[in-house]
């Protein structure tokens, strides 16, 4: 036979495979609306596990075997996403326990950031709450959290991710262990200056203070000279060590607004080697709100440790025709080579691709959780 043979045959099976298909897909219909009236869930993971073992040991060689799993698991997973949008229609899925709201507050709201005054989070902040914002600072990101659980703060600014150094591992981890919810960011240019005291000479230094960041992201400056680096938490706490002490042989890498702050002197800017580098940092709070014009939804969520896992997760967002943004990964704690995985993707929590997709993944997923709306 000829090549146009087999294709005509082919052709012919294809034909007969879509019309098993949407044979399969009408059952799976009548299956929601028998689950609708039960109120059983979708996702059957043992009755799954149990038809993909029929179904391969119907095959005849290993090849086949492997090849039909895959295709039924497909199939499967196509069901349970019609069975989801079936129930979603029906209101048999639940409310997400999230309000839509048209402003964040009024100037009466409280925001605490993490660093001292002039930090970068606090530039951050006046951009986007104003520079008239009832504010506060804390020592550490941990301490911003608190201070939003016990309602000293109703929101907080924190840095959760670096253009060059990429994200702040301890932010993720935060967003799981606290009932706190993104519901805005702001993205600031960082721009690093050698900030000494009024008077002194970049021939005067011997000692250079910043965070350990700031001192990589400036290290090709740094190699010009021999002067002695040492660490500290944040480039504002560099800023104000300076200048308390009045030091000419020592100096900050910070923002030229902690210069402001502390009355010191830009000696050089900018000393930072990558002209695009920008931190994002979150506005955080521990109410289950979202503006309604929010364009990005954030979330975390753990999954099986076993092949195909992470595969079938992110289906949901191909099927409802979702766009992800950003996926990173964080060890889990306690549990060896076990991770859980943070996604930001394009929607609003209206949005009903939105709802399905995060009510499929609820169903699927380990310990899934909303981080906001944003």
């Amino acid at each position: 036979m000829d090549l146009g043979d087999l294709r005509t045959q082919i052709d012919a099976v294809d034909e007969q495979i879509v019309d098993l298909y949407e044979r399969r897909m009408d059952i799976c219909r009548q299956v929601a609306e028998v689950k609708i009236g039960t109120g059983k869930k979708v996702f059957d993971r043992d009755r799954e596990k149990e038809k993909i073992a029929k179904v391969r040991s119907l095959a005849h060689n290993d090849f086949n075997r492997t090849g039909i799993g895959e295709l039924f698991e497909q199939l499967m997973s196509m069901s349970r996403k019609l069975q989801y949008q079936l129930l979603t229609e029906k209101g048999s899925m639940g409310r997400l326990p999230f309000i839509g709201v048209d402003t964040l507050g009024d100037d009466r709201v409280r925001v605490v950031f993490q660093g001292a005054e002039g930090a970068y989070s606090q530039a951050a902040m006046h951009q986007y709450f104003g520079e008239a914002v009832n504010s506060f600072h804390v020592d550490t990101f941990r301490d911003a959290c608190c201070a939003i659980e016990e309602g000293s703060a109703d929101f907080a600014v924190l840095p959760i991710e670096n253009s060059t150094a990429g994200i702040v591992n301890e932010i993720y981890d935060l967003l799981v262990e606290f009932e706190n919810y993104i519901v805005g960011e702001q993205i600031i240019k960082i721009e690093h200056c050698l900030l000494g005291v009024p008077g002194a000479a970049i021939g005067d230094i011997r000692t250079i203070y910043s965070h350990p960041q700031s001192l990589m992201q400036s290290a090709r400056f740094l190699s010009e000279h021999d002067w002695k680096q040492i660490s500290l938490p944040n480039n504002a706490f560099a800023a104000r060590k300076v200048a308390q002490e009045g030091d000419p042989s020592q100096a900050a890498i910070a923002g030229e607004y902690a210069g402001r702050v502390y009355g010191l002197e830009v000696l050089k800017k900018p000393v930072n080697q990558s002209e695009t580098n920008s931190t994002r940092f979150i506005i955080i709070t521990n109410q289950k709100i979202f503006r309604k014009d929010a364009k990005k939804v954030s979330i975390c969520f753990e999954i099986p440790h076993e092949s195909g896992s992470l595969y079938h997760m992110l289906s949901h967002f191909i099927y409802n025709n979702l766009n992800l943004t950003k996926i990173e990964s964080r060890p889990i704690e306690g549990r060896n080579w076990e991770y859980r995985f943070f996604i930001d993707f394009d929607g609003n929590l209206a949005d009903s691709a939105v709802k399905n997709a995060l009510r499929g993944l609820r169903e699927e997923a380990r310990n899934m959780k909303i981080l906001g709306n944003y």
